[in-house]
């Protein structure tokens, strides 16, 4: 209760009846709403969306289970002292897995290569990746690795942040519930803060398009009963 309480994020009192039933706490939705709205976790609520025009369009590729298509983005902050730096996300669309955030004062085309031989090494290479138009992405660099492993590079519209949905998504978790509530002292800082967010959002944040599992718990259920060989767990 005190772990929820203290966390300063844009929780729905829907999120924070699962949270608590999951800590063993035995309540209504009327009583999480009640508690919802004493934490003040509404204080940060989402603009309201506006409604946009229907416009039919080719079908993109739907995964069927984690690792078939990656999502990434580049999300820019500052430490205290004013300096820039750049955080690159993957995250792993059918799961809602955040694979990784790497954290750069300044962020190629080498180092997005560099962040997915990672990944790939521990989860085996997706079919796609999704992208927007970045230099970082459009390069030579990124386009050899993409030969290389046999991945389809999906770029995103001009102008179109929904093709790459899942990610803008997650960057705005991102930016709300860790980048806009510290103070990055240094870029070391840093590193160690996103990456503990990192974690707890894979290991401690249902969804409800998971069946209000954790993205941890979704993969751990999906490779027992679905297992892919030569793939490792996502987090040890």
């Amino acid at each position: 209760m005190r772990k929820i309480a203290s966390t300063r994020v844009r929780y729905g009192y829907r999120r924070i009846h699962v949270l608590l039933k999951r800590e063993g706490w035995q309540l209504g939705r009327n009583q999480a709403y009640r508690i919802y709205v004493e934490e003040h976790f509404q204080l940060c609520s989402k603009l309201p969306t506006r409604r946009k025009m229907t416009v039919l369009r080719e079908g993109r590729f739907k995964p069927q289970r984690a690792g078939e298509v990656w999502a990434m983005d580049f999300v820019a902050d500052a430490l205290s002292s004013g300096s820039k730096f750049r955080l690159l996300t993957v995250v792993d669309v059918f799961s809602r897995e955040a694979l990784a955030i790497e954290v750069g004062s300044r962020l190629r085309g080498e180092n997005v290569v560099e962040v997915l031989n990672r990944l790939v090494a521990r989860h085996g290479a997706p079919k796609f990746v999704s992208v927007d138009n970045g230099s970082e992405f459009t390069g030579r660099v990124m386009d050899l690795w993409a030969y290389h492993h046999k991945v389809r590079i999906d770029f995103s519209r001009p102008g179109k942040p929904t093709d790459n949905g899942h990610v803008e998504t997650f960057n705005g978790s991102l930016r709300d519930e860790c980048l806009n509530v510290h103070w990055f002292e240094s870029l070391a800082d840093g590193k160690a803060i996103v990456e503990g967010w990192r974690r707890d959002y894979n290991e401690s944040r249902p969804h409800s398009a998971l069946m209000d599992l954790t993205p941890a718990e979704f993969v751990r259920q999906q490779r027992i009963s679905r297992p892919v060989e030569g793939l490792v767990t996502a987090e040890n």
